[in-house]
């Protein structure tokens, strides 16, 4: 049976480097899609491209216009170099004839190790407490409809789930699928995606923070079970946000590093 993820991100193939799908409403963010979803269905594209290379490595996302809901998608890709151990790979979403999203990706295999590490070079899960300690993502807090807290589980450290109460631009919490699938590299970019943005731990609930460009470096296939998540915003300036973020997979490994920057737009 397949999984609500996997059925909310399929693709038909509609031609040569073509395909056609559907953007659930189900993983919107107020109006819109969240943009994490957005890139998990460019990526089944991907997959399909690339058959030996099932895993993205390092995802690169542009947001041009938002999703649009509950609406037909077309997505075309291209491989522009296969290599031994990454296929690297353009491809665009667009709905009612505009482009939504480019992304530019590198895809590779991370079904075993090069065993090529450095324990000194590793990066430790931080302190938090269990899921079950920690309460959920709130939509009051963040003043927005989250229809997507249907297919995501989220849970936010208890110093950190009252906007403006963190003393920090951090947020730190658990994630995984509100279905109780195992997570796998594609709901890793998902993941990346999906907790509040960060700066309303100083800021508190002053607007939407909509992304203009998301980068995801997935450094290995999860575990089963809970996500652990951590974004810090370093840097806001003229309305731009730069949002730094970690993930670790329940045996404590780094599982993904992100990059992203959004605009701030305050409320009107």
């Amino acid at each position: 049976m397949m999984t609500d993820f996997e059925i909310e991100t399929a693709l038909k193939s509609a031609g040569e480097g073509l395909w056609s799908g559907q953007v659930s409403g189900k993983w919107n963010i107020g109006d819109a899609p969240n943009g994490g979803y957005l890139v998990c269905i460019v990526m089944q594209a991907i997959r399909q491209l690339s058959p030996q290379h099932q895993d993205p490595l390092t995802v690169t996302s542009h947001y041009l216009r938002p999703g649009i809901p509950d609406a037909p998608c077309e997505v075309s890709a291209e491989i522009l170099r296969v290599g031994r151990t990454v296929s690297t790979t353009r491809a665009t979403l667009s709905q009612e004839g505009k482009s939504r999203l480019e992304v530019l990706a590198g895809f590779g295999d991370l079904s075993h190790s090069s065993g090529n590490d450095s324990p000194s070079l590793l990066i430790p899960a931080p302190q938090m407490p269990p899921p079950d300690e920690c309460p959920e993502r709130s939509a009051e807090e963040q003043g927005v409809d989250l229809p997507l807290l249907e297919r995501l589980d989220i849970r936010i450290h208890p110093d950190q789930v009252k906007a403006a109460s963190a003393g920090d631009a951090k947020v730190s919490g658990w994630i995984r699928l509100a279905d109780g699938q195992s997570p796998d590299s594609l709901t890793t970019v998902l993941f990346a995606d999906a907790f509040p943005p960060s700066v309303f731990g100083v800021l508190g609930n002053i607007g939407w923070a909509p992304t203009l460009e998301l980068t995801v470096h997935v450094r290995r296939r999860p575990s089963s079970g809970w996500v652990l998540g951590q974004l810090h915003t370093r840097d806001l300036e003229d309305g731009r946000m730069i949002e730094d973020g970690y993930l670790w997979d329940s045996n404590g490994e780094l599982l993904a590093q992100s990059r992203q920057m959004a605009l701030l737009l305050a409320r009107s």
